[in-house]
């Protein structure tokens, strides 16, 4: 219970003891209670009934220009078609990562962690959120053959999921596969 509330509560229980002529001191509890629950409905309407200099602001608004959004290509639900997007990037980007979430917000426990290998080996990679294409999350995994995502392929080829990709880095042998990549302020 907030302060104004409280306060509110106390004005409202002080006003209706002047009313009924009966002394402040004696408000009993039971008025504290009823004067509470007219402040609380009193404050509902408030907010529910913005005034004209409040700005609403929706979730979907993040105030930034359109130039920063992400860049979404139209991906039809031809498989075919995803496939061929995805053998596309996978030539492209030397390393390339499918997974749920991006990079700075992964939205999956295993996607967290191989991009956190990723980071840690200093090496430059490029993304998809598999969960914005949903035709892209099916094809990577017949492109692959592998059924779970993440899915990392380093200069076109399928390395491993999650748990193949920490066993790698701890053994070395990602960062050997990868070392080329390395951005050039990390070496």
């Amino acid at each position: 219970m907030s302060f104004a509330t409280t306060s509110l509560a106390r004005r409202c229980a002080l006003h209706a003891a002047k009313r009924s002529s009966v002394k402040a001191a004696a408000v009993a509890p039971s008025a504290w209670r009823s004067a509470l629950l007219l402040a609380n409905e009193t404050n509902i309407n408030r907010q529910a009934q913005p005034n004209r200099n409040t700005t609403i602001r929706y979730f979907s608004d993040s105030g930034s220009h359109s130039d920063f959004a992400p860049q979404r290509k139209p991906v039809k639900d031809d498989d075919d078609e995803a496939v061929k997007m995805i053998e596309q990037h996978v030539k492209e980007h030397d390393v390339m990562l499918y997974m749920k979430g991006s990079p700075n917000m992964p939205m999956c426990g295993f996607s967290a962690r191989v991009v956190q290998v990723l980071k840690s080996t200093g090496v430059d990679f490029s993304s998809v959120n598999v969960l914005d294409y949903p035709s892209i999350r099916e094809g990577v995994k017949q492109y692959s053959d592998w059924p779970t995502i993440p899915q990392l392929y380093v200069k076109g080829e399928f390395v491993g999921g999650c748990d193949i990709v920490e066993s790698m880095y701890e053994s070395g042998e990602l960062k050997e596969m990868v070392q080329e990549f390395v951005k050039e302020e990390e070496k």
